[in-house]
C-alpha cells in the first residue's frame, strides 16, 4: 500500500520516493487523498466565511482544492469536454484527446464546473459549518471511486495511455476495496446520508462510461478525470439540495 504515491499522483504536494509506486498499489488510498483535500476546500471556505461572504469564502474554498490538485482532473474533464463536443468521429475525437490545448469546450465545461462547486459550497455554508466539512469531504472521497471504478468496467479506449496501463494493474477486487474504503469515508462523515450521495455517484459513472463507449470505445486517462469532476459536482448538488430543503442535518 501507498499513501505517499498516492498523494505523489494525485495533489502537486512535493513528496519523493525511493521508487515509482505501482498503480494497484496507490489506488485504494485514492478516497483518503480527496477526503483530505475536501477537509481542505470546506476548512478554507468556512474560515473565510467570517469575514467574506458565503459565496466569495465558497470560490476561495473551491479554487483551494484545485490548486492542491494541480487541476489534475479538471484537466482531463475539459479534453474529454472537447473531444465529445469537437469530434465527429472516433479518430478525430481520440486526436483531440492526445492535442494539449484547450478549446472552447473545454473552457466552458471547466468554467462549468467550478460555478457549479462555488454555487453548491456556497449554499452548504449557510447550512452549517458541519454540514459543509462532511459534504466536502464525502464529495471529495466517493468521487475519486468514479474513475477507479469505469477502469475495471470499460475497456480502454487504446492500447497504450494511462488509462490502459492503470487497467492492467487494476483488479475487480481492488476496485471494489477502494469503493468500500470510500463509502466508509463518506458514511464517518455522513452518516447514512452517504446512500444518496453514492446513488448520484453512481449516475456520474454510468453517464461518463456510456459516453466514453459512444464517442471513443472506452476509457482513456482524460475520462477517467471526467469521471471524478462530474461525481464530484454530483455528489455536492445532491448534499446542497438535502441542506437547502433542511432534510439533511445542519
Amino acid at each position: 500500500m501507498s499513501l505517499p504515491g498516492a498523494v505523489q499522483f494525485l495533489t502537486r504536494v512535493p513528496i519523493r520516493l525511493p521508487r515509482a509506486a505501482t498503480a494497484r498499489a496507490i489506488v485504494p488510498w485514492f478516497p483518503v487523498v480527496g477526503a483530505a483535500v475536501g477537509a481542505v476546500v470546506g476548512l478554507v471556505a468556512i474560515g473565510l466565511d467570517r469575514v467574506l461572504a458565503p459565496f466569495p469564502a465558497a470560490a476561495v474554498g473551491v479554487l483551494a482544492g484545485v490548486t492542491i490538485t494541480g487541476a489534475f482532473h479538471e484537466d482531463g474533464f475539459a479534453d474529454s469536454a472537447d473531444a465529445i463536443a469537437g469530434g465527429a468521429t472516433r479518430e478525430r475525437r481520440l486526436e483531440i484527446l492526445r492535442d494539449s490545448r484547450l478549446g472552447t469546450y473545454g473552457t466552458a465545461a471547466v468554467c462549468g464546473s467550478i460555478v457549479l462547486r462555488v454555487a453548491a459550497v456556497t449554499s452548504l455554508l449557510d447550512a452549517g459549518w458541519k454540514t459543509t466539512i462532511a459534504a466536502c469531504v464525502a464529495a471529495h472521497a466517493i468521487a475519486r471511486v468514479a474513475g477507479v471504478v469505469l477502469m475495471v468496467t470499460v475497456a480502454p479506449a487504446e492500447p497504450d495511455g494511462l488509462g490502459a496501463a492503470f487497467a492492467r494493474e487494476v483488479s475487480a477486487r481492488r476496485a471494489g476495496a477502494t469503493t468500500a474504503v470510500a463509502v466508509a469515508i463518506g458514511a464517518a462523515a455522513t452518516g447514512w446520508w452517504v446512500g444518496p450521495f453514492a446513488v448520484a455517484t453512481a449516475a456520474a459513472i454510468l453517464l461518463v462510461a456510456v459516453l466514453a463507449r459512444r464517442s471513443f470505445g472506452g476509457v482513456n486517462g482524460d475520462l477517467l478525470g471526467a469521471a471524478e469532476q462530474v461525481a464530484e459536482i454530483a455528489v455536492l448538488l445532491t448534499a446542497s439540495g438535502l441542506a437547502v430543503h433542511q432534510v439533511w442535518w445542519a
